[in-house]
């Protein structure tokens, strides 16, 4: 059957209609679809500046302007494969351990066949209960984790789950291939010489931002695909990855990162991995100016779901 595209944009001007990603059909208009879209609008473990659970709406609406054909991938993506919006999952913003569950359980749903799901956050907290969904469903996961910030400590005032916390409670709750998981992008100040030795023990390789620029993307990406080989692959993007002269609107902006260009030149040339979820996240646009940070957030999302088309029109 040959899939729904989105909105014919010759027919109804872009700026009308519905405002899924990319104005793709939502998920009761079709009969399944092999790549999901999900928002979670979820901020209550930022630790800064507020406002990412209105990133998936954001991203949504700078979305319209993207178009079916990959000319740097050369693939028709939304002809390839039946992509569909499902909307947002609702996560109680009072109770982030309540709020990580109900991800957890509606995500294993949308995975439990054999679709790939790409989601639109939020704070990075969701990265841990999509991280045990894609756990349950493919066993120990590589991630390769795109940001200005490790992600990995212990606590923050005590609580355990907050945005800067995920990736050391997947490691600790045995859901990463530890041996191929990556930080790409890391900058900034830190607390002390014991993050990156802490982080280290955890089992993650740090490619920093001015390694980025000494080796070149290419090589980069390279890099990530000799280390996650065969492993089935997460993707998180978290948007702070980026220079703030490229996202400006996020929650922890760190002077010094990489340009839209630089990232989404290493997204491209993973391709062949085996990449089964993803997400991009930090997305605040009270910050924003001009969707700035939604327009990048929103072909970041189109270069995820082009990897998995090519990925599945190769028969894998």
């Amino acid at each position: 059957m040959t899939p729904i595209g989105p909105t014919d944009s010759l027919t109804q001007p872009r700026y009308s209609g519905a405002a899924t990603f990319a104005r793709l059909p939502r998920i009761d208009e079709v009969a399944d679809a092999e790549i999901k879209i999900v928002g979670v609008p979820f901020d209550s473990g930022v630790t800064y500046r507020p406002g990412a659970r209105f990133g998936p709406s954001a991203i949504r609406q700078a979305s319209r302007l993207l178009r079916p054909y990959n000319p740097a991938q050369k693939i028709d993506v939304f002809q390839t494969v039946q992509v569909a919006d499902c909307g947002d999952i609702s996560a109680n913003p009072f109770n982030i351990e309540e709020a990580i569950e109900a991800v957890s359980n509606h995500a294993s749903q949308l995975i439990a066949g054999n679709s790939r799901l790409i989601t639109l956050g939020g704070d990075h907290t969701i990265s841990l209960p999509l991280l045990r969904a894609m756990h349950a469903r493919h066993g120990r996961i590589a991630l390769v984790h795109f940001d200005a910030h490790l992600d990995t400590w212990n606590t923050y005032f005590g609580a355990p789950y907050t945005h800067g916390t995920p990736f050391r409670r997947a490691f600790e709750e045995g859901l990463l291939a530890e041996e191929s998981c990556m930080h790409i992008g890391i900058r900034g100040p830190l607390y002390g010489s014991s993050d990156l030795v802490e982080d280290a023990g955890l089992g993650f390789q740090v490619i920093t931002t001015d390694m980025v620029a000494e080796m070149g993307p290419k090589e980069v990406a390279a890099q990530i695909i000799r280390r996650v080989g065969n492993s089935p692959l997460y993707l998180s993007l978290d948007i702070d990855v980026m220079d703030p002269a490229f996202a400006p609107g996020t929650g922890t902006p760190e002077a010094g990162g990489l340009s839209s260009r630089e990232v989404l030149t290493i997204i491209r040339a993973l391709s062949g991995l085996d990449l089964v979820g993803g997400d991009v996240v930090e997305v605040s646009p009270a910050y924003d100016h001009a969707e700035v940070t939604s327009v990048a957030a929103s072909h970041v999302v189109y270069e995820l779901i082009t990897l998995m088309a090519i990925k599945m029109a190769n028969g894998s």
